[in-house]
């Protein structure tokens, strides 16, 4: 076949009608290659993700399968699919998505946070990057003399890039691998993501040296040996010029695109993305490659604001979600495991995985034992800071561009990082994930359960954002009783990890798990809002509060729920609903939170160890022209419970009976009855342990759910009004209830119900599945309801007595800080 001139590709085919080869052009060409290469990373993905496995590995393995280590090997597919001649478009494609992820990189990089960290994860990152390097430049020497065609490289120049290679953390990498087990937001995940983030910078910075000093490549001297200073001396101006002038003109832009100055003009967009191009530009041309300029663009961005959001969502999706693959595609086709021959090239493979698994798991691991760090975190810290990822193939690219590393090298490398990024995940499992899930099991089992259920009442309240405080703090007040428990609040902040880039940013923002709201808070940050309204709450004295923040993907978020009721002995959990509400009593809808949260409340519905509630909030107790502090303590608020009977009804009314002893709450029980009342009426419900408010000693043939009442309405103080309504029309009533402007608050039980009830309600279509059939009426966005709804599920029977008699503990040793 007579290879194609490339002077001569045109861009675009004449169709097949004409007789032209569309994959004889350019952009046709590209679009296979581009489908091709995302329909194999994402199948990849598919089949990794059961492994837990960052989503890089099926990148890196799909770019290896596509090249000539396996599909490639068919030279007739890898002249049609991947011909030499498109090699030069599908790089130069990928190299302007791999400049736009570097500028993410440096925008996710914030500068005055990482001063702020403490000295350990400074000292962890010098030795996680010292050590591995000394053990790259002396197994360097012995890799040049043995592997075909290195001697005719300078040995400093190999050394420096065999060093970097072997001593590269990938920040991005960590991070998912990090909220994947679970351990982000845990003091071990916070010191990993510090000490990460120096190692990044450490990186880039010994990556521009090594360019530097490799100069134009294979060996050659350079036309004067003062080249590689100059170059060194133009770089340092280069970062000096952008942190000095241009970082300022960054921070004036960002102010101009705040809320105060209305949105975000797309003028500044475009300008900023600008700047990443001149910039990479500008470091090509001093002789550093283009990705450092914009990595350095990147850190002069204000971190945390609305530019920085808003920048993100116009580049990511499209730079890692298309872009991006088709450098790994790239790279791919640049490895060669064939060219790894005999037992001596397979012995080098283990070499370089051993001193790079060696080199930063012993020099992290040491320098964490001497910060006095446990020996099962710091061995899995050292196995997190082993973590490869983009960073690394980004610099073995470059050294094979650069000619410093030749085919059978770069796949040793290639195959190093995707070894060490691999093995991460099950390493850790091993290490250290067991054992924090069992010891969090044994403090449930070990710990006794009081006796006196009056002791303390513990609530876990699941947050989205700061929409979700002021009516979680009008409900926490109406549960607030002097006469009863000590009401102990333990709030989690949900955020959602997904593989944008503004998650790290988002992680880096966030506080450790379980820190108390009266943790300092960084230099330069404004307080967040969550905890600024916590904050005017805690200062009135009333409820002991704890903060904590899980981060992870929806699917799994649940898990972090539930070890935090486990390890706390929560009582009760609140949800928010899906749907938010604005405007006056909740008459105006808007678009639902995220679908994916609905599934969240549902898995939590279905697995609890505890009791659930979901709060529908249509605007609880919150005035306009009020503080959320002032709006909780000064309004009686007025609380309706719908009673049919069953366990969810009768938990129902064991929180009415905390309710009805606020002074500032008034509680109106409204109980549906038959038409004709039979006191051999069925009862449809699950077989549940005994509650609290029932009485262990009550009479033999006595239903559950009159004693429940009788109790309740014994309690009655007169802030209690009670009344019975027959069934004739059960779903008009409660319509009729919910409409009216009479109450602040509906406190339904999800079910079931008794069997006439049940019948009644069984043509109802549900819309919001898992709350019920009476949850489902009140929750719906079509049936006029003005009011909130808080629809309660009693614990399940599954977890029997054991766990209903942890829902109001002692815990006088785990509680650091009493606030009340």
């Amino acid at each position: 076949m007579v290879p194609l001139n490339i002077t001569n590709i045109k861009t675009s085919s004449d169709g097949a009608w004409q007789g032209d080869n569309p994959l004889n052009s350019a952009f046709p060409l590209l679009i296979v290659q581009t489908t091709l290469v995302l329909f194999t990373s994402r199948f990849l993905a598919f089949l990794i993700k059961p492994l837990r496995q960052p989503r890089v590995v099926a990148e890196i393995v799909g770019g290896i399968l596509l090249g000539p280590s396996a599909l490639g090997r068919n030279k007739e597919f890898l002249h049609v699919v991947f011909p030499p001649w498109s090699t030069p478009i599908l790089e130069s494609v990928s190299s302007i998505g791999l400049l736009f992820f570097l500028f993410l990189v440096g925008l996710e990089l914030d500068l005055s946070s990482m001063r702020q960290n403490s000295k350990s994860a400074f000292k962890i990152a010098l030795a996680g990057i010292t050590l591995p390097f000394l053990f790259g430049a002396g197994v360097s020497f012995f890799l040049q003399k043995s592997v075909h065609g290195e001697y005719k490289v300078g040995y400093f120049q190999f050394l420096v890039f065999i060093g970097v290679a072997v001593s590269i953390t990938a920040f991005p990498v960590l991070a998912r691998i990090l909220a994947d087990l679970k351990l982000l937001t845990t003091p071990m995940g916070q010191t990993a993501m510090a000490a990460a983030a120096f190692n990044d910078v450490a990186a880039w910075i010994l990556l521009a040296l090594a360019v530097a000093l490799a100069g134009n490549g294979s060996g050659e001297a350079h036309k004067s040996s003062l080249i590689p200073i100059w170059v060194l001396i133009s770089g340092v101006a280069f970062v000096a010029f952008m942190l000095i002038v241009v970082r300022p003109i960054m921070n004036w832009v960002a102010c101009q695109c705040s809320s105060e100055q209305g949105l975000v003009d797309d003028f500044y967009i475009c300008l900023t993305l600008a700047g990443v191009m001149l910039s990479g530009f500008m470091t090509d041309l001093i002789g550093i490659h283009s990705i450092f300029g914009a990595f350095v663009f990147g850190l002069t961005i204000p971190k945390g604001g609305e530019f920085a959001e808003r920048l993100m969502k116009k580049i990511q999706d499209f730079v890692s979600g298309l872009l991006l693959p088709l450098y790994f595609a790239s790279s791919g086709l640049k490895t060669d495991v064939a060219k790894i021959r005999g037992i001596e090239a397979w012995g080098l493979l283990v070499l370089v995985i051993s001193t790079a698994c060696a080199g930063k798991i012993l020099g992290t691991f040491v320098m964490a034992m001497l910060c006095m760090i446990p020996v099962r975190e710091s061995l899995a810290l050292g196995v997190l800071m082993n973590t490869k990822g983009l960073v690394e193939l980004i610099v073995l690219n470059i050294g094979r561009e650069k000619k410093v590393l030749n085919d059978e090298m770069f796949a040793i490398l290639v195959l190093m990082a995707l070894f060490t990024t691999f093995m991460t995940t099950p390493a850790v499992l091993v290490i250290y994930k067991p054992l924090r899930r069992v010891t969090s099991r044994r403090l449930a089992q070990q710990s006794p359960a009081a006796k006196n259920t009056e002791d303390e009442f513990r609530i876990q309240a699941c947050i989205h954002g700061p929409e979700n405080v002021p009516s979680l703090i009008n409900l926490i007040e109406v549960f607030r009783t002097t006469k009863k428990s000590q009401l102990k609040l333990y709030v989690m902040h949900l955020l959602e990890f997904t593989e944008r880039s503004s998650s790290i940013l988002m992680v880096q923002k966030a506080r450790k798990n379980g820190l108390p709201f009266t943790n300092r808070f960084c230099r330069g940050m404004s307080q967040d809002e969550t905890v600024a309204a916590f904050q005017a709450y805690n200062q009135l004295g009333r409820v002991s509060i704890r903060h904590s923040t899980a981060i992870s993907s929806l699917s799994t978020i649940h898990e972090d729920i539930f070890h935090v009721t486990e390890e706390k002995r929560i009582g009760l959990i609140i949800l928010p609903f899906h749907k938010k509400w604005r405007g006056v009593l909740g008459e105006d809808v808007i678009d639902s939170v995220c679908h994916g949260w609905r599934d969240v409340n549902l898995t939590v519905l279905q697995t609890a160890p505890c009791s659930v509630a979901v709060l529908v909030d249509r605007g609880f107790g919150c005035g306009s022209d009020r503080t959320v502090a002032e709006s909780s303590a000064s309004v009686l608020k007025r609380v309706c419970i719908i009673f049919f009977g069953g366990p969810d009804d009768r938990k129902a009314l064991e929180l009415g009976r905390r309710m009805e002893e606020n002074a500032a709450v008034r509680v109106t029980l409204v109980r549906f009855i038959e038409n004709v009342r039979a006191e051999t009426s069925t009862i449809v419900e699950r077989a549940v342990p005994d509650i609290c408010t029932v009485s262990d000693n009550y009479s033999i043939g006595q239903e559950p759910d009159e004693i429940a009442v009788e109790e309740f309405k014994r309690n009655w103080n007169g802030s209690m009004e009670y009344e019975e309504r027959m069934t004739s029309n059960i779903k008009h009533e409660i319509l009729m209830i919910g409409q009216s402007r009479e109450y602040e608050l509906l406190v339904v039980g999800k079910g079931s119900f008794p069997s006439f009830a049940e019948a009644k309600l069984s043509d109802h279509q549900a819309e919001n599945v898992g709350l019920g059939p009476i949850g489902n009426i009140l929750a719906s966005s079509d049936n006029g309801i003005l009011i909130s709804v808080l629809i309660i599920q009693q614990q399940n029977a599954a977890d029997g007595n054991e766990a209903n008699s942890s829902k109001m503990v002692s815990d006088k040793d785990s509680w650091s800080e009493d606030l009340a």
